[in-house]
């Protein structure tokens, strides 16, 4: 019985999204500087983001209840279903949003400003950019620029703008990846989004060129090293055949011709959601294991002296 009463917040809180919050770790990570302190205030970041976002995927649930009970899946979420009455999924967006910023503020300055400006995309993007074609998805990139910046901020650590770059372009490219699942989401079971109506596969296509090569090529520069203020040793660039194919990777899971080869197009509901890719994607999952351990054998050898 408590499970069930439970259950359907725990659900509205969207825990499997706060992937997306794993990026506050990028300070101490490819600052190379794993100490404590960084990640006590690194997990301080992730857990203030995760209340933050979560408040927000209750404000949008909230104000989409209407169109979510015509989306085929999104209908059975809490509060499209009616497991959750309104005025007390206000209440929980409230006590969520309100005191994620102000432990922000009380802990560091950065952090709390970094929290503001974060909530304060988020109300603009809900009420408005959402619906604009191209603000969403820039929207949307700058709102991971900003967790990887709060992570900065709460570690007291300084980042690449390289990396800020990349991190930006990645976004806008999983935006962009995002959209084309959605708009063929649309196309094949008739759900509805307004600001899809501005978009088509050739533009978003274009976009997705554009993003690609700025996602390598920031990339490629932050790896470079510490002579054009990329990371602190040139032997990241060993990373980045990762980075390429887990680009690539995704891009063969979005490929609608990848979709008509299997029944319901699982490719397509995979890479509506990117954060599931991750977990759900065996190769992608791979590659990212595979990065990760680059990463640390790196940065192992580098704190013992034994790189430069």
């Amino acid at each position: 019985m408590i499970q069930s009463q439970i259950s359907p917040y725990w659900v509205s809180l969207r825990p499997q999204q706060w992937t997306k919050n794993l990026i506050v770790f990028a300070a101490p990570l490819f600052g190379f500087a794993i100490t404590i302190d960084a990640l006590v205030g690194s997990l301080l970041a992730f857990g203030l983001f995760c209340a933050l976002s979560s408040g927000f995927y209750v404000v949008n649930d909230i104000l989409d209840v209407a169109a979510d009970r015509r989306h085929p899946l999104k209908c059975r979420r809490p509060i499209a279903s009616g497991r959750i009455p309104l005025e007390v999924a206000w209440g929980l967006a409230i006590v969520l949003l309100g005191c994620s910023v102000t432990t922000g503020w009380f802990f560091s300055t950065g952090l709390g400003a970094t929290l503001t400006a974060y909530a304060a995309l988020q109300v603009a993007y809900n009420f408005k950019l959402k619906h604009t074609v191209i603000l969403d998805v820039i929207a949307i990139a700058t709102g991971f620029v900003l967790r990887a910046a709060g992570g900065a901020a709460a570690t007291h650590i300084l980042l690449s703008p390289w990396f800020l770059l990349c991190t930006a372009m990645l976004a806008l490219f999983l935006a962009v990846e995002k959209r084309k699942a959605e708009l063929r989401l649309q196309m094949s079971e008739g759900t509805t989004r307004t600001v899809l109506r501005h978009y088509s596969f050739s533009l978003l296509g274009r976009m997705e060129y554009t993003v690609t090569a700025g996602t390598v090529v920031t990339y490629a520069l932050w790896s470079s090293g510490p002579k054009i203020q990329g990371a602190s040793t040139p032997w990241m660039m060993l990373t980045l055949p990762f980075v390429l194919y887990g680009v690539f990777r995704y891009q063969l899971l979005s490929d609608p011709r990848q979709g008509e080869e299997k029944d319901n197009a699982p490719s397509t509901k995979l890479t509506e959601r990117p954060e599931e890719v991750l977990l759900k994607d065996g190769p992608m999952l791979c590659t990212v294991v595979g990065w990760s351990l680059t990463v640390f054998i790196i940065l192992w050898l580098k704190q013992s002296n034994l790189l430069m």
